[in-house]
Formats: C-alpha cells, structure tokens, sequence
C-alpha cells in the first residue's frame, strides 16, 4: 500500500446496512473475506473491517442516526488532501451537503455530498486509515461508476471540483454513452494500481427505469462472475442483472439479502 493515496483517488468503500450482523454473514461467505469488528471503550460496536490476508479491502456498519429504516447503501469514497476545502469547492460547484464534515475519531475526517444530479458519494481525509490495502484480486473494489442522466454537466462538475480527465469511449468499445475518469497522475499502490483509471460514468438512457436515480456504484473483482452470482442466490442475495459480457469483463448487478446494490466484475485477463 502507498503511504498515502493522491488527492482525488477512490480509495475505499463501505456497506451502511440496517442488520450488519446479518450483512457481515453474507459478504464474508460470497468474498471469503475476514471480517473485524471494531468496538468503543465500552464495547459497543461501532464498524466491521473487511481484510483478505490482513489487508483491509472494504468496511460495513450501522446507518448513521437518522437514517435508520433507509435502504441500504454501498459508500464510495475518494480520497482528499482536505475535506474542508473539498466541501466548500463542491458547494459552490452545486453540490449538496449531506452529511457535514465531522471526524472519525482518529481514523480519518470525512463528509457526503450530493453532486447536483443528485449522486451522493463520499470524501475522505486520512488519518490512520487510508483507505484499501489492495485494489487487485478477487475481492477488492475494483471500479467506481457514476450512473447519471446528465453526464456533460456532471463532467463539469467533477473536474471543476478534482483532478480528473474524461474520455468518452468510442461505440465499438462501449454501446452506451460512457467516459472513463483519469487522475492526472499515475497511480502506484506497490503494484495494486499502475494506470491513471480512477472509474467511469455511464449516461443513463431510456432504457433505465425512470425511478431509478442517479447514483455511484461500487464494482468488486472476482474470479468467475457466473459462480459468484449462482453463490449470491444461495446465500439469500439477488442478482437484479443476470451476468453479462463488456469488453471490460463479465459484469453482473448484485443485492444482498436487505438490498443493498453492488456490481462485480471479473476483468479479461492483463495484455
């Protein structure tokens, strides 16, 4: 893992779930990973660390007050140099905020916002967790997509407010309408990242549901997309998109059993 991810980068991802006892039993049995929980001084829960060999890899946990009863969500986070400055650039870009910039004990500072297509995402500023120890292999968050119905304005809004490119994908790379998003720097996590990708967006056409807002979704790899999903169903999850294959990898959209929404991907092989 790098000592500490660049401003702008998706670092981590994490479930806040209406059952996370019950959340924790899925996820460790369809990824294998190890999970740990985290408890205050007086032995109260307060979050799960998902790790493969010791390495964190993704995070789970209660809804925070307020939100109690709400579906649940997969978080995506992108990681900044300051989550003060961040919130404020974002605001006057037309962001909304959803949850004010407040410390994680020492473990970092973050906020939600909502872009002003209405995707809520997170940023984070690291303190002693980072974000993931690894972002390659089964089991790692491997893709962040934004699915918006206004995709120019929501370019303009995130490259006003990070370091991003984007490159619009010719028809015969992708169907849909799609951009690739870029950090202006490469990344290197010690071998877990070495490109400039930093997720995509995906203009949403009438062929999606009306009621279906704009929002970010959370991508993990696997190993076999067809065996992890036929495993989501015995593990009493639902597989809203049966598998299919883009010439990024076989994609499949996935809910677990208190529905909430994550895709997995298993990528082609590395030229």
């Amino acid at each position: 893992m790098a000592d500490n991810y660049p401003h702008g980068l998706f670092s981590w991802a994490d479930l806040a779930s209406p059952d996370p006892a019950g959340a924790k039993e899925f996820y460790t049995g369809l990824f294998s990973w190890d999970a740990e929980d985290q408890t205050d001084s007086d032995g109260n829960y307060i979050y799960t660390m998902m790790r493969i060999g010791g390495k964190s890899v993704a995070g789970l946990g209660g809804q925070p007050e307020g939100l109690q009863g709400m579906p649940p969500i997969w978080n995506s986070y992108i990681n900044v140099n300051d989550v003060d400055d961040v919130v404020a650039m974002a605001v006057e870009a037309g962001a909304t905020v959803v949850l004010p910039a407040m410390d994680v004990m020492d473990s970092g500072r973050l906020a939600y916002l909502q872009d002003p297509g209405g995707a809520v995402f997170g940023v984070w500023q690291p303190g002693t967790h980072l974000g993931a120890d690894l972002f390659m292999g089964a089991g790692t968050m491997g893709w962040n997509e934004l699915a918006s119905r206004d995709p120019n304005g929501i370019i303009d809004f995130y490259g006003t407010v990070f370091p991003w490119s984007f490159n619009k994908l010719p028809p015969e790379q992708s169907p849909a309408d799609y951009w690739t998003i870029h950090m202006d720097t490469k990344v290197d996590g010690d071998g877990d990242m070495d490109d400039d990708f930093n997720g995509g967006i995906i203009k949403m056409d009438d062929n999606w549901p009306a009621e279906i807002p704009s929002h970010w979704m959370v991508y993990f790899r696997v190993a076999d997309t067809d065996a992890t999903a036929a495993k989501v169903k015995a593990l009493g999850g639902n597989v809203s998109v049966e598998p299919f294959q883009t010439p990024a990898g076989k994609i499949a959209v996935i809910n677990d059993p208190h529905g909430g929404t994550f895709s997995i991907i298993d990528p082609p092989p590395a030229d």
